[in-house]
């Protein structure tokens, strides 16, 4: 592993820190690119306009006649913690702006496979709806679409994801509308918009059609930040780059989440986890919430993380969230055994005294497809390697497919390799798609050696030596003055996450005494500029010599009553 330390621009953090932020935040800001003041205004005033997102005066005009005319809406939601919080927000969004009959579908991982396809168009169409809504999906659902216009429904496609390509070109479903910041000819400044906050932006220009139309005016118009926790929670969730316009959705959700202005399922969440909602962090969102959200994509029926987030009854709140816990503790049971396989399986790909290859792909037949993807991002992070892990089909009659997931690392785009390997192997991959740095593929079993052979081609070509290095960047040395449990809860108040890292850093210590905890744990003592302090790093059990630079995240740890600063280790450059 590579350690280094991040530029810090010496005038933005002599402008912020004259603005009145806290020096050690003033240094950390400018290190992630901000530059003044204003950068860090979360008002929601300060958030991209609605009509700038391509399709949202559309999506209005055609939501805002359907609410008129009291037709049925049904969402079509996907099955991750995005999905689910997309779908809440569009259920009690739209019913708080006055539509009468709204329900929803959510596609079955195993049996109906990702996005909007023909036969849950035919149930949505069975439902009795007239519009259908997709949420975090669709982009890519051609024929879905397709086949829901056929059957007389409209559509109203909400999602964030990158469209499909045939042969080179983009193709897009014909939707009545399609709102999504990655298609053709929109501008919209924040391209890494969540699905959840794609349909966030979707209400507020609901809202205002209606406002224009008399329903209601500026004064007693619905107050649609009640929906900010679930659009912070589905956005950190998703890995999605928190960029200025989604952080201000994230510290706005947060902000109401601490004061206890939150829906119950929420609130049931942080209880069964262990958290406390009036000290939510990102990590919380992140490491607790979401987990236990998409267990139930993996392991059961989304309908109970859905269910979790619409219900305003606090006793089947409870009943949920501890469902969900339990559901997630068997998404651990399962995964802990699937990655000790996996890895097995991915190191004997190459000598104990070799480098990896440039891509790791892993399938064993007893996989489960649910947790493929947890599995194939711990591997990454292991390997550092652009990583593929691939189950058996369950879905009756597919047993001869394989689902696979994928993770990246920085510099390589997953979704744009998968490409270039339909491209080079026509009928290799039977569907396909996602981000840059996750992504999912479907494919026959005899096609594993194939595909296999042509994404570690691709990785070969694309991936130089630096970028196939580990590398851990660190905001250098901590002053001994900020080593305080005051600094620490500072730190966890703001908003930290994908493409704006929690702080962590790095030098020097000396290592007093070591020994494992937890038999895969390494719990150590330390001096830091000669003073003690505590220190665990989480899934290491190596020894460590005497004098070791580590890279370091700060932690507040209680014991019996007084809390103590410790340092989360997180890499270590011997």
């Amino acid at each position: 592993m590579k350690v280094t330390i991040r530029d810090i621009p010496p005038r933005a953090a002599w402008a912020l820190e004259q603005a009145g932020v806290h020096p050690l935040l003033a240094r950390l800001f400018a290190a992630r690119g901000i530059t003044s003041q204003k950068d860090l205004d979360d008002n929601l005033a300060r958030l991209l306009p609605p009509p700038a997102l391509l399709g949202t005066q559309a999506a209005a005009t055609l939501l805002a006649d359907a609410i008129t005319a009291d037709k049925s809406l049904c969402i079509v939601a996907d099955y991750d913690c995005d999905g689910a919080t997309a779908c809440a927000v569009a259920i009690r969004g739209l019913k708080l702006l006055g539509a009468k009959r709204v329900q929803y579908i959510v596609p079955d991982r195993v049996v109906d496979g990702y996005g909007l396809t023909p036969p849950i168009s035919e149930r949505v169409k069975n439902a009795g709806a007239d519009v259908l809504i997709t949420v975090d999906n669709g982009i890519a659902s051609v024929d879905g679409v397709a086949a829901a216009r056929t059957l007389g429904l409209q559509v109203l496609v909400t999602d964030h994801h990158l469209p499909a390509t045939v042969n080179g070109s983009i193709v897009l479903p014909e939707a009545d509308v399609l709102v999504n910041p990655n298609q053709p000819a929109c501008s919209f400044g924040s391209k890494c918009i969540a699905g959840v906050g794609v349909m966030f932006y979707v209400l507020l220009a609901l809202r205002a059609e209606l406002r224009q139309r008399g329903a209601f005016d500026a004064a007693n118009q619905p107050k649609l930040d009640t929906l900010l926790p679930l659009v912070a929670l589905g956005t950190v969730a998703d890995v999605v780059k928190l960029d200025a316009n989604n952080r201000r959705l994230v510290a706005q959700g947060l902000r109401r989440i601490r004061a206890g202005a939150m829906p119950v399922g929420l609130a049931a969440l942080f209880t069964a986890a262990g958290r406390k909602p009036d000290a939510a962090t990102t990590f919380d969102f992140g490491f607790a919430l979401g987990p236990r959200i998409n267990a139930a994509g993996r392991l059961s029926d989304m309908t109970l993380g859905i269910e979790c987030l619409i219900t305003d009854d606090a006793a089947r709140a409870d009943e949920l969230a501890r469902l969900l816990d339990n559901i997630n503790k068997e998404r651990r049971d399962i995964e802990g055994g699937m990655r000790e396989q996996a890895l097995e399986i991915a190191e004997s790909l190459f000598d104990e005294d070799e480098t990896p290859p440039p891509a790791i792909c892993v399938f064993d037949p007893d996989f489960h497809e649910g947790v493929i993807g947890i599995v194939a991002g711990r591997i990454k992070d292991k390997l550092h390697r652009p990583t593929f892990v691939f189950a058996a089909s369950q879905a009756p009659g597919k047993e001869h497919e394989l689902k696979g997931s994928g993770r990246s690392i920085p510099g390589f785009h997953l979704r744009d390799a998968l490409d270039l390997v339909a491209k080079r192997h026509p009928g290799v991959l039977q569907r396909f798609g996602g981000h840059a740095m996750a992504a999912g593929c479907t494919l026959l079993e005899e096609d594993l050696d194939t595909f296999e052979n042509a994404f570690t081609q691709v990785a070969q070509e694309w991936l130089d030596a630096a970028t196939l290095t580990r590398r851990l960047d660190t905001d250098g040395p901590l002053a001994p003055e900020y080593r305080r449990v005051e600094l620490v809860d500072t730190l966890h108040k703001e908003v930290w996450g994908q493409g704006f890292a929690p702080p962590v850093f790095s030098e020097e210590v000396e290592i007093v005494s070591q020994r494992i905890v937890g038999e895969k744990h390494l719990a150590l003592k330390m001096k830091h500029q000669g003073q003690p302090v505590d220190g665990i790093w989480f899934g290491h059990t190596e020894p460590l010599p005497n004098k070791v630079t580590l890279a370091f995240r700060l932690d507040a740890d209680e014991w019996q009553g007084v809390r103590r600063v410790r340092f989360l280790v997180e890499g270590a450059s011997i």
